[in-house]
This record gives structure tokens, sequence and C-alpha cells, in this order.
């Protein structure tokens, strides 16, 4: 079943490139008494994800810290090599953004937002959607009907949702 407005964030590690490579990081430390964005892709470097979903959230961070908004993550089912080279990219890690890899798929799955597209080449990937949660609570959710697409998850409709 998939996670809900109301519902606990798992207990999970992701990762992060840090400068001396791969960094373990729970997300429980970075939700903990904080008023989080996570926004999630079906994959680094795909189309809608890189022209699309981060630069929304990109052009929307200075809005969303006059909400509060302590920080704002991309997690994607991806390794943190892929992450941390996506982020360069995109111009996401110089506008603030963290980007996470969920390379084991756990918090995908674990909130039930897992998905599989074979004539794409995604496999156990995540679905797209972007959440705003404090202390851990989802208090908002807004997931799209197709992975190509980029409306209710982009960062303006989650902005003015919160």
């Amino acid at each position: 079943m998939a996670i809900a407005p109301g519902d606990t964030l798992p207990e999970v590690t992701l990762t992060r490139m840090g400068e001396n490579g791969p960094e373990p990081v729970e997300l429980k430390s970075l939700t903990a008494g904080r008023k989080v964005v996570i926004f999630a892709v079906p994959g680094a470097f795909t189309p809608t994800c890189s022209m699309a979903h981060v630069p929304s959230f990109i052009r929307t961070k200075a809005g969303f810290d006059g909400k509060g908004v302590d920080e704002i993550i991309c997690i994607s089912v991806n390794d943190p090599f892929v992450m941390g080279a996506w982020g360069a990219s995109t111009g996401a890690t110089e506008a603030g953004l963290t980007m996470l890899a969920d390379a084991e798929s756990a918090f995908t799955t674990g909130i039930g937002m897992n998905f599989d597209a074979p004539p794409a080449g995604l496999i156990a990937r995540s679905k797209r959607y972007a959440m705003y949660a404090e202390d851990g609570v989802v208090k908002v959710l807004q997931v799209e009907e197709s992975p190509g697409t980029c409306e209710v998850s982009a960062g303006e409709a989650l902005l003015e949702t919160i």
C-alpha cells in the first residue's frame, strides 16, 4: 500500500556523494524536527526528470525557503555516483537541492511508490511524485498518473499546495 498524508516516513538509509565518495544518510536525520520536500523521479538523466522535474524545484527553491522548508530532497533508484553527476549536470546541487540515491529501492518500495516499465528499460524504479513532510510525517503527497508527466509533482504545484 502506498504512503499517504498522515503516515510516517520509513527509517531507511540512502546514499549521497560526499567529498570522499558515497556517504550513508539516515532519512530520519534529515526529517526529524524539520520541514522537508521530497520529490522522486523514475531515473536520473531521463528526459522529463532532467528537463522538467529537477528544474521546477530549482526555480521554486526560494519560494519553499520562504515557506520555512529546511531542505529539498530528490530521490531516485540510482547509485550515488549517478545522482552526484546528475546533480552537477542539472545545477541541482549548486542550487542547494540534496540528491540522494535509493540504490536498493528500500525507501521507494517501503512507501509503495515502486514500478516497472520494461519497454522503457525501467525496472524497479520510482513513480514520479512530490511530498511535503513535517518531522517525518507526510502532510502533502502529489503523485503523477504517468511517469512521463510532470504536472502535479512539479515544484510549482507543490509550492502552491503548501
